[in-house]
């Protein structure tokens, strides 16, 4: 079943979520506290759309995916996901949705990789074709075929979070909903994750939420992007925008064969010198790596180089100092 095409496949008015907390108050005494996650949140995600939530740990990125997917009720606001609300028809929405939690399984730990997916054919009542023909396409897509024998708690990291994105899939979603999917995972297992996604996005038309505290997923796979801090959207654009805006200072970390003072190198500042290691911070839109690369080479003997981006901290704090002092509250 597809959602209408008339809708989005997202829609969040005002989503409030708040928590009340006790903390001790003397010796027996206890008082309580009450805890926003969520502020007034209010977005829509079109159908087809891939859609990055980003935001530091503890920001309410998990809190909000957890209204949408109907495992919390509002305290406040409304949410409608593929049209209807999570909360009253849950089970209707678990068939029309995939879900992804990077820290939990939806796996059998015992079971060979193969059981688990043969379980959740009976258990979504998916046809029997199409639930093969969908095995089959994401274990040469997500190269699982040395594994999928294998019990799930003998499996690695990255071969696991392989496994929960094909749980999440054979039953063909119409939203796939992604908390922290790439988290922990080695630089191998990230790209296989993220090509997965891309094309599961192009060739599908999938909805894609993706959440998480890493600016280099959204990147690759992200043509809009959220940032959440403190409960409240703050920043709500495109990738390209975005990165116009806030995401121009890079740096380049450089081994050079010898000690040196810190390097003149034009556009550019040394913000650190460890020993040979230096760190020569520049803004993107005066001058680029390769320049920069170049002219370190042409001072002195390199060995080794890397180029940092900014941490997605880094870039919150610096949008969230950009709001009206009322807006940060």
């Amino acid at each position: 079943m597809s959602s209408e095409s008339n809708q989005p496949a997202l829609r969040c008015d005002g989503l409030t979520k708040s928590f009340v907390v006790r903390h001790r108050d003397g010796v027996l005494r206890r008082r309580k506290v009450e805890v926003t996650a969520v502020a007034d949140v209010t977005f829509e995600v079109a159908p087809g759309e891939m859609v990055g939530y980003l935001g530091p740990n503890g920001a309410g990125k998990s809190t909000t995916i957890k209204m949408i997917t109907g495992i919390l009720t509002p305290t406040a606001g409304q949410v409608a996901t593929l049209g209807i609300d999570p909360v009253r028809r849950r089970t209707e929405l678990a068939r029309r949705i995939g879900v992804v939690f990077g820290q939990r399984t939806q796996l059998w730990w015992d079971l060979p990789l193969a059981d688990s997916f043969e379980l959740l054919h009976h258990v979504y009542r998916t046809d029997s074709a199409r639930h093969a023909e969908n095995l089959a396409a994401f274990v040469e897509l997500l190269d699982m075929g040395s594994f999928i024998q294998t019990p799930v708690r003998q499996l690695s990291l990255g071969q696991r979070m392989r496994g929960e994105l094909t749980a999440a899939l054979l039953h063909d979603p119409d939203l796939v909903v992604l908390d922290e999917p790439t988290i922990g995972l080695d630089v191998v297992s990230k790209h296989a994750v993220r090509d997965f996604l891309a094309e599961l996005n192009q060739e599908r038309g999938t909805t894609v939420l993706l959440t998480t505290h890493d600016l280099d997923d959204v990147e690759r796979l992200c043509s809009r992007m959220m940032i959440i801090d403190h409960g409240r959207v703050i920043h709500d654009g495109s990738v390209a925008g975005f990165k116009a805006d806030y995401g121009t200072r890079r740096t380049v970390v450089v081994d050079l064969v010898d000690e040196q003072p810190p390097l003149d190198v034009a556009h550019t500042t040394v913000v650190r010198v460890d020993g040979r290691r230096q760190w020569l911070s520049f803004d993107r839109g005066e001058t680029t790596a390769a320049a920069v690369v170049a002219g370190i080479a042409a001072a002195t003997a390199l060995e080794d180089l890397s180029v940092e981006e900014p941490e997605i901290e880094d870039l919150v704090r610096e949008v969230y100092g950009r709001l009206p002092p009322d807006a940060a509250t």
